[in-house]
């Protein structure tokens, strides 16, 4: 045994991030796939780990981490010689990766998931209101168009240069997620290139969700980005 345990729930984007930064490093570790319909991250062995019953939970030998963020970063300063280099060590190549990172998990978070897909899932239809739907959507489609110019300005085919970083672990999720939800690729030309591209690496095909390859089992919901 390795002496790291991760535990995690399918189709999850913090939980993704980590196991995308594990698979590159080529990082040995016990997976525990937890239920989230079961209420498995509320379960005794993660709240053992993680008084706040989240995933991802990490334990690497005696210390633990909560955060997916954290995890990723704890696990590049730890094994940054082993797998892929995903924080480069020139300054200003950091920074560039730093900067992307950043800029993708604070704004494809507020302007992609929680503004457009948490409204619509957690908010009752009769509740919805048709204004906060169109400014949703329209934060959205602006994100997406600043990420799409971008690729397409930097002549790169990762995000923050020639090779994969930690910039691409954080940003790849969401992107697969609004594809999940049935977004309409062809508006938006280079991140369906780069989408493809990363799509096919090892490290995601070895941690794409599972039960993403079942089909959908929410069709109604699955088909939210179309509108975009």
């Amino acid at each position: 045994m390795s002496g790291k345990l991760l535990f995690w729930g399918s189709g999850s984007i913090p939980c993704w991030k980590p196991m995308l930064v594990l698979a590159e490093k080529g990082i040995d570790y016990e997976s525990k796939q937890i239920s989230f319909s079961e209420k498995g991250h509320k379960g005794p062995e993660v709240m053992a780990l993680n008084p706040r019953g989240q995933v991802p939970t990490f334990k690497d030998g005696e210390t633990v981490i909560c955060e997916s963020n954290a995890i990723c970063f704890w696990l590049e300063s730890m094994y940054s010689k082993q797998g892929t280099e995903l924080i480069p060590s020139d300054p200003k190549e950091k920074a560039k990766v730093l900067q992307k990172a950043f800029e993708s998990a604070e704004n494809m978070q507020t302007k992609a998931m929680q503004g457009v897909l948490y409204y619509y899932w957690r908010t009752k239809e009769e509740d919805r209101k048709e204004e906060t739907i169109k400014e949703n959507l329209d934060n959205c489609r602006n994100e997406l168009t600043v990420w799409d110019k971008y690729l397409g300005e930097c002549g790169h085919d990762f995000v923050a240069g020639k090779q994969f970083t930690l910039a691409d672990v954080f940003f790849f999720p969401f992107l697969a997620w609004a594809w999940r939800m049935s977004l309409d690729f062809n508006k938006f030309p280079n991140l369906k290139k780069y989408f493809e591209s990363v799509r096919e690496r090892p490290s995601v095909k070895a941690t794409w969700p599972p039960h993403w390859n079942e089909g959908e089992a929410q069709p109604e919901k699955m088909a939210y980005l179309k509108t975009l």
